[in-house]
């Protein structure tokens, strides 16, 4: 059981529950109650024991609690959303609209949610990878990635068992140079992965995601 000292407690949840119900949160992110320093670093422990490509152990991570620092990343974050938009807009230029799916429209309206409250999450997450992708080879790419994913997937795992949500945001990464200076990283040397707002949630129960049929998605013996 984890016990922090703002009385959070581990939801009991079971592995399956965890795997299945970890979802990305913008909307259900409670504004209000603080996360403790305690438990962001439970969750870096977890994750460091994540597998990484020849268990170089390359990764880096930039918390931010700090209001001040927190609207700064947030207006970053809000020029990417701008840029982002208008790479749509243009993608779709002369297109007969079809209007956007239930489910698209509504991942629109929470990703400008989170973006208009950005600022207010109590903490801010950057995590961060050792030397620069750009002209890289696929194979050094796909470790390189691969050393990132699990270990933040192992982190939202282990804040969903204590009733704290976060989701992978990356339109930042159109300003990356200007995050790496408001936070120090050194662009040159280090490439930033995402962004995670971490929040504890408003409710914890969470239902499985809706996905593509299993059977579609599967090639046996050759594609």
């Amino acid at each position: 059981m984890i016990q922090a000292g703002d009385g959070t407690e581990d939801l009991g949840l079971s592995a399956l529950d965890v795997l299945t119900t970890t979802r990305a949160v913008r909307r259900r992110l409670d504004l209000e109650r603080p996360v403790s320093r305690d438990l962001v670093l439970h969750g870096i422990e977890v994750a460091l024991q994540a597998p990484n490509a020849s268990n170089r152990q390359q990764l880096g991570w930039v918390v931010v609690d700090d209001p001040a620092v927190r609207a700064g990343m947030a207006d970053i974050y809000r020029c990417g959303m701008a840029i982002r938009s208008a790479q749509i807009a243009a993608e779709g230029h002369g297109r007969t609209p079809a209007g956007p799916s239930g489910a698209a429209s509504r991942m629109a309206d929470s990703a400008d949610h989170l973006a208009r409250h950005l600022h207010e999450v109590p903490v801010l997450v950057v995590a961060t990878i050792a030397g620069r992708l750009e002209g890289a080879d696929v194979a050094t790419q796909a470790a390189r990635w691969g050393s990132v994913l699990p270990a933040v997937w192992n982190f939202m795992l282990a804040m969903r068992r204590v009733g704290v949500g976060s989701a992978w945001t990356t339109v930042h990464l159109f300003e990356e140079r200007r995050m790496a200076d408001l936070l120090g990283i050194p662009y040159d040397e280090v490439t930033q992965a995402g962004l995670f707002p971490v929040a504890h949630t408003v409710g914890t129960a969470f239902r499985p995601g809706a996905r593509a049929d299993t059977e579609s998605t599967v090639h046996w013996n050759q594609w």
